[in-house]
């Protein structure tokens, strides 16, 4: 029986992996695949398709995702952790020893730690994916810094969206909010702050039907009116998608409490509702959503984990 295996290979997950691993507990890492349901969970989790991260502490001259990832995974293995390129298929947590499937494959571990991430909902047209990284960007807070003096678009009619748009005044020239409807679906106070901003202005009943480029950054959109189907250009260099995100729990359903969302329900600390299984990262944060603090999730997990396998040897449930 395993100590300590890991769902996930971003921030949270490989952080974990650090720990554990400092502390000899010899972490197995599934670092992802395709799941049954055929969600791909991508290993090194949403830092794998940023460019460019400016805002990680130790990089003052930035760094890319993949090579965050990687510079996190090498310093984990460094301390003996075990990097699997699976994904965990099925889970068993009604029981102690907790189980987990791999293929064929049933490991048994005493905790685990969940931190399989959320992926980003995208408008689903391809040159949105073409744009991605150059002008196309689900992260306000991550990549507004880039669109200094610029126009963008924000899509989106939620709390998060006018948050997003607010944010990226700090930045822009001018921020289009870009809704579907005639009245966005954020609290009365959000829109009103956002309505009262000169610097921000709305597309009401719109959609982006396409993302228009010059092959390497954005230049402008085709808008589509939803009440008659009319199509226009408008020129902007940014288009930011704010959509929501989606967790990646679909084998826990039924495991453990989820809330309506999907976001996994800590009980305590970065406990979940079942002993032993332990969650970090967005799967488990539907606020921040930043690689720093997934990472610092990562570490409590890691840290409430060894708490607990420490409590399992004294009552004689591990061996030393």
């Amino acid at each position: 029986m395993h100590k300590v295996v890991i769902i996930g290979s971003g921030p949270a997950g490989l952080t974990a992996a650090i720990y554990t691993a400092r502390a000899e507990l010899k972490p197995i890492v599934f670092e992802g695949g395709f799941l049954p349901t055929g969600e791909l969970m991508m290993a090194g989790g949403q830092l794998m398709i940023t460019s460019e991260v400016e805002n990680y502490p130790g990089f003052p001259e930035g760094v890319t995702g993949p090579e965050l990832v990687e510079r996190t995974r090498q310093q984990a293995q460094r301390f003996g952790s075990v990097h699997r390129d699976e994904a965990v298929e099925e889970v068993d947590f009604s029981g102690f020893p907790l189980r987990l499937r791999v293929g064929d494959e049933w490991i048994e571990t005493a905790t685990v730690i969940l931190a399989t991430g959320a992926n980003a909902r995208w408008l689903g047209i391809p040159s949105e994916q073409k744009y991605a990284n150059r002008g196309v960007s689900a992260c306000a807070t991550c990549d507004g810094a880039f669109f200094r003096d610029l126009d963008v678009m924000v899509v989106g009619g939620g709390d998060t969206a006018l948050e997003e748009a607010s944010f990226l005044t700090r930045f822009a020239r001018k921020v289009t909010l870009v809704h579907r409807r005639d009245a966005f679906r954020a609290s009365k106070i959000m829109a009103e702050r956002a309505l009262q901003n000169p610097k921000i202005d709305v597309e009401w009943n719109a959609v982006i039907d396409e993302v228009l480029g010059d092959g390497r950054t954005v230049t402008g959109v085709k808008l589509k009116s939803t009440v008659d189907g009319t199509v226009r250009e408008r020129a902007c260099q940014g288009v930011f998608i704010a959509i929501g995100h989606t967790p990646n729990t679909s084998i826990f359903k039924g495991k453990i409490d989820l809330y309506d969302n999907g976001y996994i329900k800590l009980v305590e600390h970065t406990q979940t509702s079942v002993k032993g299984v332990f969650a970090a990262g967005d799967v488990a944060d539907s606020r921040y959503r930043q690689a720093i603090s997934a990472a610092g999730m990562g570490c409590q997990a890691a840290i409430d984990a060894e708490h607990l396998l420490e409590e399992y040897e004294h009552a004689g449930l591990l061996k030393h």
